[in-house]
């Protein structure tokens, strides 16, 4: 990504004006009448005056003068520090799709709508639906709001019509357009996930739920299915009524978290919730709309849950980390309702995770001092025999761990058909893609173009100012969303 120097000053291009009318320039017998024939004595002295009638020196000197500065050195996420005065831009060429779109206050969670539209959508402009709880402003708090989002008119990057023309005639150009249902709420979202039932016949839409966590530390449910439809139902009226949550989650009183997940196995909807206590409830649909909490928690960890996860294999198995440091892997049968294994992976809180819903072995972990890393939860099975289900084991070796971001890990991905790639978001204002597959043996990955300190299976960096929260949209394959200080970040690339 390079850096371009803010406020530079472009120049105009020279502009050749030709008077009269083109009769002018037309001999008496209709033949072509070189006005510049005698300007010139010998061939040695065109080819020195260049293409424009100036020596090429002047002319390249001038060039040079009021060409754009722009700096095209690699920027390093943590490392290369910005000058007053400059700021970065994407190089175009590298993306097959790149747009921002923003709210009325930025967010700190979000979900992607799983919709109709079909999957492995390739075709431009694209559209995509989302849900999103909002941050405002202290002393504004009222003015939050749960976002129910359309994207369309996601155009492709320009490219050259003559190369592409043939297998993109179906693609058109358009605007990016946000539309939005708002429902008011009391509170800042701390993170929001989104689950769909499936509808009872094919004549009505699945039913779709939001799992919002509050700052107050009330979990809201509410029903959506409403607000998607009046996107593309003209006319559509959405009530008050609506727009009330199904349920109430308040079995954390008044204290806040950040660790939320539906179960992908359980049509009905079962919702694991941590909070800064350490505590983990469980709740579960009754199927009518309304849901039902075991009120003893899931205990074990000694600091905030910040990350929860369900096993996208087992329906009774979940993980959960913390900033102990420590991931624990839990069953709901335990009677004891305490950890059946417990890891030591990292010296400082585990911020996000990740299990991998291709091979459900794998555990993707993001800390706080910017390292990441992928485990095989075989290993920590094969190990636990020879400790008690409650005893942390010692830390294992992950299969692959990097510490290339400098600042905290907030949000990590897998990809969801591609077990070998991962998209990680940090606090140093960057989405980086990874392909684990890279082997670290192999003398032509290793090179990084020069660069030092770049893992070969780095592929991709994107520029995102203060990115939160990123997701894969699962119907269009390489599509990535993320939500930062400057809004939503839609985009694709040519790596992915």
């Amino acid at each position: 990504m390079g850096k371009r120097s803010a406020d530079v000053p472009v120049s105009e291009l020279d502009k050749t004006t030709l008077n009269g009318n083109p009769s002018d320039y037309v001999g008496e017998e209709g033949e072509f009448e070189d006005e510049y024939e005698d300007e010139f004595e010998s061939e040695d002295e065109i080819i020195e005056a260049g293409v424009d009638g100036r020596p090429d020196e002047e002319r390249e000197a001038e060039e040079k003068t009021y060409a754009m500065d722009v700096d095209k050195q690699t920027f390093m996420p943590g490392r290369t520090k910005l000058a007053p005065g400059e700021s970065l831009a994407p190089d175009p060429s590298t993306y097959d799709m790149l747009h921002t779109l923003t709210t009325t206050w930025p967010c700190l969670s979000f979900d992607i709508v799983p919709d109709g539209l079909g999957d492995n959508r390739k075709t431009y402009p694209a559209t995509l639906y989302a849900a999103a709880g909002t941050q405002a402003e202290a002393g504004r708090e009222k003015e939050n709001e749960l976002l129910v989002m359309k994207f369309s008119g996601l155009s492709r990057m320009e490219r050259d019509r003559e190369e592409e023309e043939s297998e993109d005639e179906d693609d058109e150009d358009a605007d990016p357009i946000l539309e939005s249902k708002s429902i008011p709420l009391s509170s800042t979202t701390n993170r929001i996930r989104v689950h769909q039932m499936p509808p009872s016949n094919s004549s009505v839409p699945a039913t779709t739920l939001t799992a919002t966590m509050t700052e107050s530390g009330k979990i809201l449910i509410h029903d959506i299915t409403p607000h998607l439809t009046s996107f593309d139902t003209p006319g559509t009226v959405i009530s008050p009524t609506q727009n009330q949550p199904l349920s109430t989650i308040r079995s954390h009183t008044t204290t806040e978290g950040y660790a939320l997940d539906w179960s992908p196995l359980i049509p009905q909807g079962k919702l694991l919730t941590g909070d800064n206590d350490g505590r983990i409830f469980v709740s579960t649909g009754l199927g009518s709309g309304g849901f039902t909490t075991d009120a003893r928690p899931f205990t074990g960890h000694t600091s905030s849950v910040e990350e929860l996860q369900w096993s996208p294999n087992e329906r009774n198995v979940f993980a959960s980390g913390s900033a102990d440091g420590t991931v624990k892997i839990w069953d709901l049968r335990s009677k004891s309702h305490t950890p059946a294994l417990s890891v030591q992976v990292s010296d400082t809180d585990i911020n996000v995770m990740s299990w991998s819903p291709q091979t459900a072995h794998l555990l993707a972990t993001g800390d706080d001092d910017g390292a990441w890393a992928v485990w095989d939860l075989r290993q920590w099975k094969s190990s636990s025999s020879s400790h008690s289900s409650n005893t942390a084991a010692d830390a294992k070796t992950p299969v692959a761990s990097f510490s290339f971001h400098h600042d905290p890990i907030t949000s990590i991905e897998w990809h969801p058909t591609d077990d070998s790639i991962v998209a990680v978001a940090a606090a140093d204002n960057t989405i980086t893609l990874w392909d684990l597959a890279v082997e670290l043996d192999d003398e032509e990955s290793r090179e990084t173009a020069g660069v030092a300190d770049v893992p070969p299976q780095l592929l991709f960096v994107h520029y995102m100012e203060m990115v939160k929260e990123l997701h894969w949209q699962r119907q269009a394959p390489g599509v990535v969303v993320g939500t930062g200080s400057g809004g939503f970040g839609i985009f694709k690339t040519i790596s992915v």
